[in-house]
């Protein structure tokens, strides 16, 4: 971690002196920057864009539903979102518990990471309707059954509202790693 404050003055320095990407190379392959924690982080911001992106399109396909034909997409969108779920929590659970960064202390004892945490298990809770719904349409799909739309405006506007609750997470998140209230 002290290898990243070190590069980022030498990156910020004025007048730029021509070594300064030599440093910032040399301290990336010389172990002065923890890689597993860079990539954790990496992973776990990717995830954000995958997963908003993929419970917006969610909501947006619920809402246009007309036919048995339209549910593909809603069934991608929902598949795209699981897994973004998925690695959130894996990549959570790892930076926070896994001696990575700022470790377990931190976190347990941040005002901030327990808001985070009951967003989080917020959503977890309003995504059990969606979930059981889905795989019952999944069910009814693949034995050809009839069935009709009816909820597709519920699970749709619950998309809406997780995707708000995930941008107040990144808010709080933000305001976590500046310790803007501890």
């Amino acid at each position: 971690v002290r290898g990243v404050h070190y590069v980022m003055l030498v990156l910020c320095t004025r007048p730029r002196p021509r070594y300064c990407h030599f440093v910032a190379v040399h301290n990336f392959f010389s172990g002065k920057i923890n890689m597993t924690s860079w990539l954790i982080a990496s992973i776990h911001l990717i995830t954000l864009g995958i997963g908003l992106g993929s419970v917006l399109f969610r909501a947006r396909a619920l809402n246009e539903i007309k036919t048995k034909a339209d549910l593909p997409r809603v069934f991608f969108a929902d598949n795209i979102y699981g897994l973004a779920a998925a690695l959130w929590i894996g990549t959570g659970l790892w930076r926070a518990f896994g001696g990575q960064e700022k470790g377990t202390e931190y976190y347990l004892g941040s005002t901030l990471f327990m808001i985070k945490i009951g967003l989080f298990g917020l959503i977890f809770l309003l995504e059990l309707y969606p979930i059981i719904t889905l795989l019952k349409w999944r069910r009814k799909l693949k034995k050809k059954e009839e069935f009709n739309f009816t909820g597709k405006d519920d699970l749709a506007m619950l998309s809406y509202i997780e995707f708000f609750l995930i941008l107040c997470i990144v808010f709080i998140a933000t305001a976590m790693a500046r310790n803007l209230y501890y």
